[in-house]
């Protein structure tokens, strides 16, 4: 957020507008949440892990070998989560 200062709202206000103020965060507002005139919570816009475009998102980007499917890949994999081969 640029150097303004964020949106504050009382927490009766906060009730009855969330709707509105989630929409305000989701497009990069922060809101302050406040109880008796005094600050008690901030919320702001949460940033995704991953961008993701839906499926084949990752085509071209992840490389298979020959072998990814044998026993002994499947084995190591097992192994590494402490499973019985």
């Amino acid at each position: 957020m640029s150097g303004e200062a964020a949106m504050q709202f009382n927490i009766h206000d906060a009730k009855t507008n969330l709707s509105r103020i989630i929409d305000r965060v989701e497009h990069g507002e922060e809101i302050i949440i406040s109880r008796a005139g005094n600050p008690v919570a901030k919320v702001i816009p949460l940033t995704r892990r991953v961008d993701r475009s839906g499926r084949g998102s990752l085509r071209g980007k992840l490389v298979a070998t020959e072998d990814w499917d044998s026993a002994e890949v499947n084995d190591g994999i097992a192994g590494d989560f402490g499973m019985p081969r």
